[in-house]
């Protein structure tokens, strides 16, 4: 089978299945084998590897990693691409495609069945209507993973990676960091895509961390924070938390945590780093 990271390649397997794009699944297919080198070695993929791929479209990523990794599972929304991923992979007989949605998969179920529930590592090239929402659902799982490398909008990568005092750090900043450590790989052309997307992209990898940096008391409790903190970003920290419907605690008491922890009460959230929000997290948890 003819490698699919070719433009030419892509378009002779796309017109032999007439499949037709569809924007629903934000599909955009890689046709870039210099990108696609780049998203191997940022995952660090070795014949160590069981490999979960999300959206593998038409196998292009997916024939990458059948090459270097153990085993790879690729999981596939749209039932119209099973016929030609079981064209581009007839060569591979180390993976498996599932053509189910990621979030409703019981991942916990499948890495303990194909895996004897070690560590995985996570790869893909996103849609990016929904990139938050499985990356925060992978993390929020925990699930045995390495790492997630992902290919995501080149916005969305640096949102993860920055830090407090920047327009781009919030909620989805503070919640990745927290359960990993993230690095831009690569930055990614719209003209590497077929069709080409109106963004920049980028590959992110995300490194799990092995053991959790910070003592959190309440994990709940702490992301309720960090979502109040940010839902209203204008507004000091104290009137945001106060606001929220979802947390219990009066403006004294929210003014009075932060009095003890030497912040002043009209900073706003976007000012605080994770560490300083847990530890406000866990003097509050203590007050109920």
């Amino acid at each position: 089978m003819a490698q699919l990271g070719n433009p030419t390649n892509t378009i002779e397997i796309l017109n032999k299945y007439k499949f037709v794009i569809q924007k629903k699944f934000g599909q955009n297919f890689l046709i870039d084998t210099h990108v696609l080198d780049k998203i191997i070695q940022a995952a660090d993929i070795t014949k160590e590897d069981f490999v979960l791929e999300i959206g593998p479209g038409i196998g292009t990523l997916t024939q990458y990693l059948c090459e270097n990794a153990k085993e790879v599972v690729a999981v596939e929304i749209d039932k119209m691409l099973i016929p030609i991923l079981n064209d581009t992979l007839s060569e591979y007989d180390n993976v498996t495609v599932i053509n189910s949605d990621v979030l409703k998969l019981d991942l916990t179920a499948l890495v303990q069945e194909r895996n004897n529930g070690q560590p995985i590592k996570v790869v893909a090239n996103l849609p990016y209507y929904i990139t938050t929402p499985i990356i925060m659902d992978l993390l929020e799982r925990h699930l045995p993973l390495k790492s997630i490398t992902v290919m995501v909008q080149k916005e969305v990568a640096d949102r993860m990676q920055t830090g407090p005092g920047s327009k781009d750090y919030g909620a989805l900043s503070l919640a990745v960091q927290y359960y990993a450590k993230p690095y831009i790989a690569a930055n990614v052309p719209a003209n590497c895509f077929m069709p080409r997307p109106n963004v920049g992209s980028a590959v992110i990898n995300l490194a799990l961390h092995t053991e959790a940096p910070f003592e959190v008391k309440d994990e709940k409790l702490l992301f309720r924070l960090i979502r109040a903190s940010f839902n209203q970003r204008r507004k000091t920290l104290v009137n945001g938390l106060n606001n929220s419907a979802e947390l219990p605690y009066t403006k004294e008491e929210i003014a009075q945590v932060l009095s003890t922890l030497g912040i002043s009460e009209n900073i706003r959230g976007e000012a605080l780093t994770l560490e300083q929000f847990i530890t406000l997290s866990n003097q509050l948890y203590v007050l109920r």
